[in-house]
């Protein structure tokens, strides 16, 4: 055979695209995506269901009293202290959304546009620190306000991540700051 025969020998038509097969793949991959979707659903109504017994979240007092900080930022999520993956979605807590804290002499008073809004009395806090994870969300060292409290008899880690992470130390300062006094006036009361 000679050269030009070889070519045309090679060349083929292109081969006929099997379209029942490509949208067959295709029906069966946006049926999986929704299974994992409506299964991922699913496991969070779960989770709200075993955390049900987790009492409503306490309302801000008509008179908090003047602020002594005030912060605009993120709320990343609330988790069982000390497991920053253990999620709570109870209540909404398990909701990331905007917020606007105000500190004052009362407690941390947590206003979230579309989503539930709290209030963590003075009482109830624990402790303040600077941390970089909670609920999945990972940030640089120090990239996240961690505010422990009670409720009921769980302990939380609520994360907030301010517009200027500058602001973070000021508010760990403070809340500690005002946890001790409050420690130190149960003490005092509890003395007498």
């Amino acid at each position: 055979m000679t050269p030009v025969t070889l070519l045309a020998a090679e060349q083929k038509s292109a081969e006929v695209t099997d379209w029942a097969a490509r949208i067959g793949w295709l029906v069966g991959l946006a049926l999986f995506v929704a299974l994992v979707y409506w299964l991922m659903r699913e496991g969070w109504k779960w989770r709200g269901t075993l955390q049900g017994d987790l009492p409503e979240l306490p309302t801000a007092p008509e008179d908090l009293g003047p602020a002594k900080l005030s912060m605009s930022g993120r709320y990343h999520g609330s988790t069982t202290a000390g497991q920053w993956l253990d999620r709570i979605v109870a209540h909404g807590l398990g909701t990331r959304s905007r917020v606007e804290l105000t500190l004052t002499d009362a407690g941390l008073d947590v206003v979230r546009p579309g989503a539930t809004d709290f209030f963590i009395p003075a009482e109830a806090l624990r402790e303040a620190l600077l941390g970089k994870g909670i609920a999945g969300k990972v940030l640089s060292e120090g990239g996240l306000l961690v505010v422990t409290w009670a409720h009921g008899d769980k302990l939380i880690d609520s994360g907030f991540r301010s517009d200027h992470a500058a602001e973070h130390n000021e508010w760990v300062d403070t809340l500690n700051s005002l946890i001790n006094k409050s420690i130190e006036t149960i003490d005092t009361e509890g003395a007498r």
